[in-house]
């Protein structure tokens, strides 16, 4: 789901289950490559975690306010806190290990 700032406390800081945020833009291809695997994430995932897409360009003070420096970036947040990051496309195995050693451990 694509949020923008208005939602970021509701959707993030205030949610129940853990967060993976894609910081993205629109030129950027590697986050292209990347949007179908977040669309199966959002559907394999749909219970234990929530898949979200701020676009950087369009939400420039969110991504200055989280220091994003490159795109896409990954954040993984839980109970509203940064616990994860990762900068780069990432496999689907990647962004698995990714989000299964950090609810396991968090």
């Amino acid at each position: 789901m694509e949020i923008n700032s208005k939602d970021l406390e509701k959707e993030i800081l205030n949610s129940k289950k853990p967060v993976l945020v894609e910081f993205w833009g629109s030129w950027c291809l590697p986050c292209q490559m990347m949007a179908p695997t977040l669309k199966e994430f959002e559907k394999e995932y749909q219970d234990k975690i929530k898949i979200l897409k701020i676009n950087s360009d369009i939400n420039p003070i969110v991504s200055d306010q989280y220091n994003i420096k490159g795109v896409p970036t990954f954040i993984l947040f839980i109970k509203g806190k940064e616990v994860k990051r990762e900068v780069g496309a990432k496999s689907k195995l990647e962004l698995c290990k990714l989000i299964n050693d950090s609810i396991k451990n968090g």
